[in-house]
């Protein structure tokens, strides 16, 4: 197998960017985050290795979808599966696409078949941030965080008044997008909804053959038919602040598409996505804070081979959190919380089983003593199926000087087998055990004149990793895998420029025994590069690119089928019309390059896009 240099890359990258960087920059305050520590901090004061992304951000690089924002983030792998509206992965940290902690608006979400998120049926133009958080998390979430935590948060109204937005656009592949939003925010109270809308007639998404790929062979141009995609979608968040303290808010989105695939089995999916919740917040004392969460989150999928109906897989997920901090003393937090979790299926296909509950308890301490800040957490999950399970994390972090700091982390995480993998008909193993990961974590990050900068190196390793064990024709714990990698992040404003940079580094080997051991494992790339350059021009206009280098992967165990690397430039500009509206453009690999993320499904080529935005 070959082996990433981490040491070497690392330091070119560094001094190379650090040379360009040499000057001053605008320092932005630290945006708060909740999803690290379930508490509220400032991104500069998490132990953990954070990204967040911004609705600015999502305007300002005119990204399509979830897929272009992740595209790049720094441990951050995607594989998509022939454009818009198709099946996504994304790898976090070299963990697999089932490792991934997705909630939107405090509430889980995902499919309890699958294990993973429709991240392709949840419509850009209906998220206010994101914020994801790498490494294990589950000594505070519970299962599924092995590689990290990726936090939606739908749009809601930050300036008082009565304020609507608007946008429409078009451009390549017959796409057509718009979505519109009101907002109004009291002294007291807030309400902001939002509806939004797409339809593409896309690309043909696969090239594959009779027996790989989709399974269908077009290899007649003739037959190479275009796969479209349509989504429509809503949310609405609402609260308020009564006088005694006590404040609630409620949130919804509802999000339905229909997508086009090639395929023998299936060729068409309705697909829905939905999520209801609500948070009340109080502090009985002053000394003590109080939350309870509870929400549904929904995952349907209706599909078809043409006009005939295949099968159903309808997920419903009900979740339930009690959080209580405590400020113990001056610069100490004490956290204990609980979580409900119930899964349920329903399909046309009978699973032996089709729900499971599961309990989980846990405490989290966070301090600073002596310039050393610590967070410790443990928890206990009590799983209908499988049992107890505890897992515990560690945090340390330390101010070598006022603007550098050094971090370390330790978590312990696992992952519940899926219903498909337990119980499906002819395939799943019931006999199957949780998946068990540990992590380690070093990194330093600062801040200097010219802009903020962080490192991390990390190594994991996964225990009964689940695989198809072709002894049995069914699934296994057979698999283990040793993941090692570095990050490095960059950022900074000179004479006008807004940059960003970043680099991953990864080494992902098949630890089991076998004929693969020693392998890639498949679909994440070793080296990915992003650059990111914007500028403003005067009062009228911007300007900006995205460079994107990713690695070659593997598409199978065995390492057989090599996917090759690629490089994708984008360019992007905005025409200030006022001060309320904005007309923008995208053109999307520029120079055309062909690749794949996932064998014989294909990418976009050169495309464009055009946008006009209202927003006061």
């Amino acid at each position: 197998m070959q082996t990433c240099r981490f040491p070497a890359m690392a330091v070119l990258w560094l001094g190379s960017v650090t040379n360009v960087f040499a000057a001053n920059a605008d320092h932005q305050e630290p945006p708060v985050i909740v999803t690290a520590t379930r508490t509220t901090q400032t991104v500069d004061a998490a132990l953990a290795s954070v990204t967040v992304i911004d609705r600015k951000d999502i305007e300002r690089q005119q990204a399509r979808s979830i897929q272009d924002l992740l595209r790049g983030v720094p441990g951050v792998s995607i594989s998509n599966n022939g454009g818009a509206g198709k099946g996504s992965s994304v790898f976090m940290r070299g963990t697999e696409s089932d490792h991934v902690l997705v909630m939107i608006d405090n509430i889980k979400v995902g499919s309890a078949t699958s294990g993973m998120t429709a991240f392709e049926n949840i419509p850009i133009e209906q998220i206010d941030r994101i914020e994801i958080v790498r490494g294990p998390r589950s000594s505070l979430y519970g299962s599924e965080a092995i590689g990290g935590v990726i936090h939606i948060f739908t749009r809601k109204g930050d300036s008082s008044g009565l304020k609507p937005n608007f946008a429409f656009g078009g451009g390549s592949y017959g796409t057509l997008e718009g979505s519109a939003g009101l907002s109004q925010k009291g002294t007291q109270g807030w309400l902001t909804m939002n509806a939004s809308g797409i339809g593409t007639k896309g690309f043909n998404a696969c090239n594959g053959s009779g027996n790989a790929g989709c399974f269908v062979s077009e290899s007649d141009p003739a037959l190479q038919d275009r796969d479209g995609y349509r989504n429509v979608a809503g949310s609405l968040r609402a609260g308020y602040r009564f006088q005694n303290g006590l404040e609630i808010d409620a949130n919804f989105m509802h999000s339905a598409g229909k997508t086009e695939f090639d395929g023998s089995f299936v060729n068409k999916s309705v697909l829905a996505q939905q999520v209801l919740g609500g948070t009340a917040r109080y502090s009985p004392l002053d000394f003590w804070r109080m939350h309870l969460i509870a929400g549904r989150s929904r995952d349907d999928s209706d599909n078809f081979l043409g006009t005939l109906f295949q099968s159903r897989f309808n997920t419903q997920r009900d979740t339930v959190t009690l959080l209580n901090d405590f400020t113990v003393a001056k610069n100490q937090l004490l956290t204990i919380g609980t979580d409900y979790q119930n899964d349920h299926v329903k399909s046309i296909d009978v699973f032996t089983v089709n729900s499971r509950t599961n309990w989980g308890v846990f405490g989290q301490h966070q301090a600073t003593v002596a310039k050393h800040d610590i967070q410790l957490s443990l928890r206990h999950d009590d799983n209908q199926q499988f049992g107890s399970h505890v897992t515990g994390g560690a945090g340390w972090g330390y101010p070598l000087t006022d603007n550098i700091r050094l971090l370390a982390n330790f978590g312990s995480a696992f992952k519940s087998p899926t219903f498909n993998e337990l119980y499906f008909p002819n395939f799943g193993n019931p006999n199957l055990r949780p998946e068990d990961s540990r992590s380690f974590e070093l990194g330093t990050r600062g801040k200097t004149d010219w802009g903020n900068w962080s490192l991390n190196v990390y190594e994991t390793r996964i225990d009964q990793l689940i695989a198809f064990d072709a002894n049995t024709f069914a699934p296994a714990n057979i698999d283990q895998a040793r993941i090692r990698g570095f990050e490095g992040m960059l950022s900074a404003q000179i004479k006008g420029w807004q940059l960003n940079t970043n680099l991953t580094l990864l080494d992902p080997e098949n630890r089991s025994s076998g004929l693969n051991r020693g392998n890639v494992l498949p679909r994440r790339a070793e080296q990915s590069f992003r650059f990111d350059a914007d500028r403003q021009f005067g009062q009228y206009y911007r300007l900006g690119a995205m460079l994107l280098v990713e690695g070659e992967r593997y598409d199978d165990l065995a390492n057989t089928r090599k996917l090759d690397s690629y490089v994708k430039f984008d360019l992007r500009a905005e025409y200030i019309l006022n001060k309320h509206w904005r007309l923008q453009g995208r053109i999307e690999n520029l120079f055309n390059e062909r690749y794949e993320t996932a064998a014989f499904f294909n990418q976009p080529g050169r495309n464009f896009f055009a946008m006009v935005r209202y927003q006061p």
